[in-house]
């Protein structure tokens, strides 16, 4: 499924895109039981995404301490997990925005941004998920699905549930993104 990595990364840095051209994070979202609006490509362009549906009562919960792992690993690179909790799987995040955060920080130390709790899956999906699902040819199939995103805002790879966020492969392209030059803004 993610054979074509590099092929992806040799494009992505062959030629940086302008915003305008790489649209997919131009998204407002809530910060998680705020009410602080933020615009992902004011605040995120030029960085290196990994975007995860997540849930609390999930077998693939307890990903929450890698993600923070990787986001704290790299984040002085230009790495972010940007993290949306979802409930579109058998009803696995039910707790209010307040319970989720709550959770997350007590339970896991997230201090990776997340977001407000959003539909990742058919016509209702959020626009971003919407974009990414057709970016990618898949939607989220489970709690946890993870895109990558470059520098450029284009979508670089999609890495299912399964694949935790200490794999391999996943952090391989992490790495190859990071090394992408930033665009100019």
């Amino acid at each position: 499924m993610n054979a074509w990595i590099p092929a992806a990364l040799a494009l992505l840095l062959a030629a940086p895109a302008t915003r305008a051209e790489a649209p997919l994070l131009e998204h407002d979202y809530r910060r998680l039981a705020s009410e602080e609006v933020v615009n992902l490509a004011e605040t995120y362009g030029g960085d290196v995404l990994l975007i995860v549906n997540t849930a609390s009562k999930c077998g693939f919960t307890p990903q929450y301490e890698g993600l923070e792992a990787l986001h704290a690993a790299y984040a002085a690179q230009g790495f972010a997990v940007l993290g949306f909790p979802s409930n579109d799987f058998r009803g696995q995040e039910p707790g209010s925005e307040e319970e989720i955060r709550d959770f997350c920080t007590l339970t896991y130390g997230v201090q990776f941004p997340m977001f407000e709790k959003v539909v990742v899956t058919g016509e209702a999906a959020t626009p971003l998920y919407r974009e990414l699902s057709a970016a990618a040819g898949e939607a989220p199939g489970w709690n946890f699905h993870k895109y990558l995103v470059g520098r450029d805002g284009r979508l670089i790879a999609s890495f299912g549930s399964r694949t935790k966020p200490d794999d391999a492969e996943l952090v391989a392209a992490i790495e190859a993104a990071l090394a992408a030059p930033r665009p100019p803004r």
